[in-house]
């Protein structure tokens, strides 16, 4: 199975303040969207909480250490290696990580591949991404854009596949 994780990362690291996304990208909402349909989703509970609902045509398992925690439309589960297990129980080919942070510092040491869209601006926040070491990540294709009229900062999508060990 592959494990993709999939963020939006501005320039100082920052994925979030108060957990909501700091900026508005139209252009990575449509890239997200058509990246993950039809496939799982893994995610903490308050990025759960941050999409208000489960994702249409995707399946979402949410990791919380709430053990009461329920809502409509999704798995829930207390680790992300049961979250993982059950993954490939299931017979899945991706799955997709989304965070937040600490599900992500978590999720960088078995991770397969990254998708990362590099918003091009520094922002204040509360939440950071790990860094993305050279050293176990090589980049494999990055695809520029300019802001417009839409999009109000420059950003890039950015692909990276785990080396393998030598």
């Amino acid at each position: 199975m592959i494990k993709i994780i999939m963020a939006a990362i501005a320039n100082n690291n920052v994925i979030g303040k108060d957990n909501n996304l700091i900026w508005h990208l139209p252009a990575d909402l449509r890239f997200f969207k058509q990246t993950t349909k039809g496939h799982t989703l893994i995610m903490g509970r308050k990025t759960f909480e941050s999409l208000g609902n489960p994702l249409p045509h995707r399946d979402s398992l949410v990791i919380t250490r709430n053990k009461e925690y329920t809502s409509d439309g999704i798995t829930v589960f207390n680790t992300l290696e049961s979250a993982l297990e059950y993954s490939e129980n299931k017979g899945l080919e991706t799955v997709f990580i989304l965070g937040g942070g600490e599900i992500y510092r978590q999720s960088m040491e078995i991770a397969d591949k990254l998708i990362i869209t590099e918003v091009h601006e520094a922002f204040d926040g509360d939440t950071y991404f790990p860094e993305i070491d050279p050293e176990i990540w090589e980049e494999t294709s990055r695809e520029e854009h300019n802001a417009d009229d839409k999009n109000k900062y420059n950003f890039a999508f950015v692909q990276y596949e785990r080396k393998q060990q030598r």
